[in-house]
C-alpha cells in the first residue's frame, strides 16, 4: 500500500509544475506570435511566462502551506498526548489549566503539569523545562511519564522529587549519548549540559492538609475570601538538573486548603510578560478581582488579560493551573476544628453517660 501511495504522491507533487513548464516550452516552440520581433509579440511572450511563474510560485506556496499544516497537527496531538486534557474535578478539587507556547509555529512549549488523584492525596505537578519548543518537549515528556507513576507508588512526597530527578538526569544522559555519539558525554557548552527544570509538588490530603516541595519554582497564590496571598515564602531548593538534591527531602507544611478557596499555580512566563512599554504583567492583582470565581473563568480572564498585556506576543512558554476546593462534609473541616468537634462531642457523650436524666416510673 505505502509503494502506491509514494509515487502517487510524487506525481501530484511534481505534475503541475511540470504542466506549467511544458505550457512554457510549447508557447517558445510553436507559438506564431513568438516567432515574431514585435512589441506586441514580447508583451504576449512576457505574460504568459508571468502567469507560468505565477502558477509555479503559487504552487509551493500551497504545498509549503499545506506540510506546515500537517506539521502543527503533529505537534498539537504530541502536546495533547503529554499535556492531556485534566479532568474537571479529581476526588473534589475543581481544576482547569491552559498553555501558552512562545513558539507559534511549533504550538508546544516547555511548560507542564498534571493533577493526579491517588490514595496519598491528591498530587500535583507544575514544572517549566528551560528553554521552549521542540528541543524541550523530550524533557517535559520524561518529567510527566515519571511523575503520573511516582505519584501512586511513593507515599511519601520527597521520593517522588527523587524519582522525577533521577528521570531526568537519565533523560539528559540518553540525549547526550544521542547527540554526541563520538564522545559519549556533553560538552561544557552544550544545551545538553545547562538543561535545567523548576519543578512544584503538591500534595492535598482529605483533611485538606497541604504539602509542598518547590524546586525554584515559584510559589502558587492561595486565593481565599477577598485576599490574595502567596502560598509560602520559604526560599526554594535549586531546581532540578544542575544541582543534587539535599539528602532529607521533608515536605513543607503550608496549612490548610479550606473549602472554596483556590490555588493559582503558573509558572515565571506569567509575571515575566511584559507590554510594549517593558512593565510586568500584575498576576497577582489581576487575581484579586477574581477571588470566588470558578476555576474556568479564573483561567480564562487571567488568559485574556495576559494577551491584552502582551498584544498578544507572549516571549516565553506560559502554564496556568487552577485548583479550588469544592469538598463538603466533616472529612473537610480543617485539622483543629475537626479535632474540637471530636472532642467536643465526647465530651457531651461522656456527660450524658455519667449524669443521666431521671425517669419517672410511673
Amino acid at each position: 500500500m505505502i509503494r502506491i501511495r509514494r509515487p502517487l504522491r510524487r506525481a501530484l507533487v511534481l505534475g503541475p509544475p511540470t504542466a506549467w513548464g511544458a505550457v512554457a516550452i510549447t508557447y517558445k516552440l510553436v507559438c506564431p506570435a513568438e516567432q515574431q520581433g514585435g512589441l506586441g509579440a514580447r508583451i504576449l511572450t512576457s505574460a504568459v511566462f508571468f502567469a507560468v511563474g505565477t502558477g509555479l510560485i503559487l504552487h509551493v506556496r500551497r504545498t509549503l502551506l499545506h506540510e506546515l499544516r500537517q506539521v502543527r497537527r503533529v505537534a498539537r496531538a504530541a502536546q495533547s498526548v503529554l499535556l492531556r486534557p485534566l479532568p474537571p474535578r479529581v476526588d473534589g478539587l475543581n481544576t482547569a489549566a491552559a498553555q501558552l507556547s512562545a513558539d507559534r509555529a511549533a504550538c508546544v512549549g516547555g511548560d507542564l503539569y498534571e493533577v493526579v488523584g491517588t490514595e496519598h492525596g491528591v498530587r500535583v505537578v507544575m514544572g517549566d523545562v528551560r528553554g521552549h519548543g521542540l528541543a524541550a518537549l523530550g524533557t517535559v515528556a520524561a518529567l510527566l511519564g515519571s511523575f503520573r507513576e511516582a505519584a501512586h507508588d511513593e507515599p511519601d512526597l520527597g521520593r517522588v522529587l527523587r524519582r522525577l530527578d533521577r528521570a531526568m538526569a537519565r533523560h539528559l544522559r540518553e540525549r547526550s549519548r544521542w547527540e554526541h555519539p563520538s564522545s559519549g558525554a556533553a560538552p561544557a557548552d552544550s544545551p545538553v549540559a545547562e538543561e535545567f527544570v523548576t519543578l512544584l509538588l503538591l500534595e492535598i490530603h482529605r483533611d485538606g492538609r497541604l504539602l509542598a516541595l518547590n524546586c525554584g519554582h515559584p510559589w502558587p497564590y492561595r486565593l481565599a475570601g477577598p485576599t490574595v496571598t502567596s502560598l509560602s515564602r520559604a526560599d526554594p531548593l535549586p531546581p532540578l538538573g544542575p544541582f543534587p538534591l539535599p539528602p532529607d527531602l521533608p515536605p513543607l507544611p503550608c496549612g490548610d486548603f479550606l473549602p472554596g478557596e483556590s490555588l493559582v499555580l503558573y509558572t515565571d512566563g506569567a509575571e515575566d510578560a511584559r507590554d510594549n512599554r517593558g512593565r510586568f504583567f500584575d498576576l497577582r492583582h489581576t487575581l484579586a478581582k477574581l477571588t470566588g470565581s470558578h476555576p474556568q473563568a479564573i483561567l480564562r480572564t487571567v488568559l485574556e488579560a495576559l494577551l491584552s498585556h502582551t498584544k498578544g506576543r507572549t516571549t516565553d512558554d506560559i502554564a496556568l493551573l487552577v485548583l479550588r476546593n469544592d469538598r463538603t462534609g466533616p472529612r473537610c473541616m480543617p485539622l483543629g476544628a475537626r479535632d474540637a468537634d471530636i472532642s467536643g462531642s465526647a465530651a457531651r457523650a461522656r456527660a450524658t453517660t455519667t449524669h443521666p436524666q431521671p425517669t419517672n416510673h410511673l
